[in-house]
């Protein structure tokens, strides 16, 4: 074989060498190119949502507490209402100034309690409950005051250990009228008793 024809060959297979190889690697771009979208495997494009997981809140453990409404004979009745547990005496008064349900209002139920009555603070101690109430509570006079008291009263001492209400405007410490019309520092259901629950 002539060197001619030799160098021709190892011509040949140098080219063809090259060729598989480059065919075989990456090819290089000058620059950044986008993709067409029939170049995007599948799925890629819309790719399912991750796995999450959510937390759910457990639901606030309410309890079920006994409220005292007007009735059309002037007794007072008793009414369940479910409040948030432990049901401080904060909390089961201030069910008692939102006043009757609609259905307890269509029944004949009513409150002497002004819907606009703020309660302040409340607390128990030795078995007295010291309830102290702001905005039109204290303006109250006559029979609707005594109403709202002994609703006070009688759903206060419906909470275990409370026998005995004192009574405060505004931080102030007053005195109450009973179903009498007598005043008195403290008050509690017996001196309530033409109204009680029949």
């Amino acid at each position: 074989m002539s060197g001619r024809r030799r160098a021709g060959a190892l011509a040949v297979a140098v080219v063809a060498v090259a060729v598989v190889t480059a065919g075989c690697g990456v090819p290089v771009d000058r620059g950044p190119t986008a993709l067409s979208r029939s170049g995007v495997p599948f799925g890629l494009l819309n790719p399912s949502p991750a796995n999450t997981t959510t937390s759910v809140s457990p639901a606030p453990v309410e309890v079920s507490v006994q409220l005292f409404m007007l009735g059309p004979t002037g007794h007072l009745v008793p009414v369940q209402r479910d409040v948030p547990f432990p049901a401080p005496l904060t909390t089961v008064l201030g069910a008692l100034v939102d006043g009757p349900t609609n259905a307890e209002a269509a029944a004949g139920l009513q409150s002497a309690v002004p819907q606009q009555t703020v309660v302040l603070s409340a607390s128990v101690a030795g078995g007295v409950a010291t309830v102290d109430l702001g905005g039109p509570f204290g303006q109250l006079v006559g029979q609707a005051q005594i109403d709202a008291v002994a609703q006070v009263v009688f759903t206060a001492a419906a909470l275990p250990g409370v026998t005995g209400v004192v009574f405060e405007l505004n931080g102030q410490p007053v005195s109450v009228p009973t179903a009498t019309g007598a005043d008195v520092p403290e008050a509690n259901p017996s001196q309530f008793a033409p109204m009680a629950p029949t």
